[in-house]
């Protein structure tokens, strides 16, 4: 029987899923993210599609050896990293980096870590979703721009020490920008005519005026009201 390297996040779960599998499986944990966008530059092209680039984490260095020193000893490998959003990105970071190992490489999902679970998703091996990687990828962009973009314009606005976040920047310039509409609001009197109306066949009702000679009725004070109701 081939040979195979199954790859997930925790390293919780190897030797339960090894118990599983048996010996013709290696199983290896990747702890979480292996790449990720450099910190010590923007790392988004921002002039070619906001493309980002990535390196390999410091700290994962030696995990990433570890799981491609596994992957020349067998014939194919499953990413089984969880079925989520970072679980797919993480998925498709590790395939990047193990492509070079010339194996075939094929992603496994699982919702719940039981016998029956880890050894049918092995047997129904599925293609990275593509979808979910661009979502990831996405989030970890716009966390870039802003934070290295706006943080240090609100450190040296408002306090050294302060970030800014994707979700809250948007939020906080849509009230900045409702604030200012407020704020420059100027009231003006306005009055507005009701008819309480009864028709030949229908109960009594209101109709408000809303034009007059096709134009939008814009009635200032009590004169202008009177005049019109005249």
């Amino acid at each position: 029987m081939p040979k195979s390297l199954v790859v997930v996040e925790s390293p919780t779960k190897v030797k339960t899923i090894s118990k599983f599998l048996g010996r013709d499986f290696t199983v290896r944990a990747s702890m979480g993210h292996v790449r990720d966008l450099p910190e010590n530059e923007l790392s988004v092209d921002i002039d070619n599609g906001f493309a980002p680039k990535y390196v390999v984490i410091d700290s994962k260095k030696k995990v990433v050896k570890q799981i491609k020193d596994a992957a020349q000893k067998v014939d194919n490998i499953l990413l089984a990293t969880d079925p989520d959003r970072e679980g797919e990105a993480i998925g498709w970071h590790l395939a990047h980096e193990l492509k070079r190992m010339k194996k075939p490489i094929q992603r496994v999902t699982f919702n719940e870590i039981t016998k029956n679970a880890v050894q049918n998703a092995i047997k129904h091996p599925v293609e990275i979703d593509q979808k979910l990687v661009d979502a990831q990828q996405a989030r970890r962009v716009l966390d870039r721009l802003v934070g290295y973009q706006i943080s240090p314009i609100l450190g040296r606005s408002v306090k050294w020490g302060l970030s800014a976040g994707r979700v809250q920047s948007v939020a906080v310039r849509l009230i900045c920008e409702r604030e200012a509409e407020v704020e420059a609001f100027v009231a003006e009197e306005y009055w507005s005519i009701t008819a309480k109306l009864k028709g030949e066949n229908t109960d009594p009702f209101e109709a408000k005026l809303l034009r007059i000679d096709k134009k939008k009725a814009e009635i200032g004070n009590e004169e202008q009201a009177k005049a019109v109701v005249k």
